[in-house]
C-alpha cells in the first residue's frame, strides 16, 4: 500500500470526513471473503429499523474521522480486505469517496448495504453485498429495486432469513428477477430466529443455487462490538 503522503487523488483528506462508529479488525464472517482478516469500518447512522438488527449501537454517537485519519487507522493492520459497514454507509454522502479512495490505494474494499439507497454512485472496483429486506424485517418497503439492476458478477446480494415465509419470498424474488444470472445470492438465518440447519434443509429439497452461509463472528465471539 502507498504511503499516505503520496496518494494521487483530488480528495482534500484532512477536509474530508466521516462519523465512524468504530474501526477494527477481525474476520470477515459472512459473505465471499468469509473468514479472511478484514478491518472493518463501521459508519454510525441508518434510516432502517430492521427488526433483527445487531448493531443497533451505531444508529447514533460516533465520533468524525477525516480520510486521512480513517487511512492511518486502516494501515496499522496486516490486511488486504476492507469492509466498510453500518449502520448503512450510503446514508453518508462522502462515503463513495472514501470507498474509492481504499480501492486507489490497493485494497479489496467490500460495501455492505441495506440496499435501500442508491448504489449507482459506488466504485465498481467495490464489492456491493446489497440486502434485499424480507417482510419479517419489518422494512420490505424500503427495498429499491432499481439497484438489481446495477448488480454485477463482483457483487452479491443478501437475504437475511427469519422463517418460511421470508424463505419463500426470496425465492420469488430471485425467479422474479432472474438474480442467479446477475450476482452471487447469499441466504443466512436471522441470529436466534430460525436454526441454521432448517434453513440449509430448504436449499438442498429446492436444489437452490445459492450461498448458505452463517454469520462466524456470531459463533466465535457471541456477536461482541468490534468483533
Amino acid at each position: 500500500m502507498s504511503d499516505i503522503k503520496k496518494i494521487e487523488t483530488d480528495i482534500d483528506l484532512s477536509a474530508s470526513r466521516l462519523r465512524i462508529t468504530e474501526i477494527f479488525y477481525s474476520l470477515q464472517g459472512e459473505s465471499r471473503t468469509s473468514g479472511f482478516a478484514t478491518v472493518f469500518i463501521r459508519l454510525t447512522g441508518c434510516p432502517l429499523r430492521c427488526e433483527y438488527c445487531d448493531t443497533t449501537y451505531a444508529f447514533k454517537g460516533g465520533e468524525w474521522f477525516s480520510f486521512q485519519e480513517i487511512i492511518s487507522e486502516v494501515k496499522k493492520y496486516n490486511t488486504k480486505y476492507i469492509t466498510v459497514t453500518g449502520g448503512e454507509p450510503l446514508a453518508q454522502k462522502q462515503c463513495p469517496e472514501l470507498l474509492k479512495l481504499l480501492c486507489d490505494e490497493g485494497y479489496d474494499v467490500s460495501l455492505e448495504t441495506s440496499g435501500a439507497l442508491d448504489i449507482s454512485m459506488v466504485d465498481t472496483r467495490v464489492s456491493r453485498v446489497m440486502d434485499l429486506k424480507t417482510p419479517a424485517s419489518k422494512e420490505v418497503e424500503k427495498n429499491r429495486y432499481e439497484n438489481v439492476d446495477l448488480l454485477t458478477p463482483h457483487d452479491q446480494l443478501k437475504f437475511v432469513i427469519c422463517d418460511r415465509i421470508d424463505y419463500e419470498w426470496a425465492v420469488d424474488k430471485i425467479n422474479e428477477y432472474d438474480l442467479l444470472s446477475r450476482c452471487e445470492v447469499l441466504f443466512s438465518t436471522s441470529h436466534q430466529q430460525l436454526k441454521p440447519q432448517i434453513l440449509a434443509d430448504w436449499i438442498l429439497e429446492d436444489q437452490l443455487a445459492v450461498r448458505f452461509q452463517m454469520q462466524l463472528h456470531k459463533y466465535l465471539w457471541n456477536d461482541e462490538p468490534g468483533r
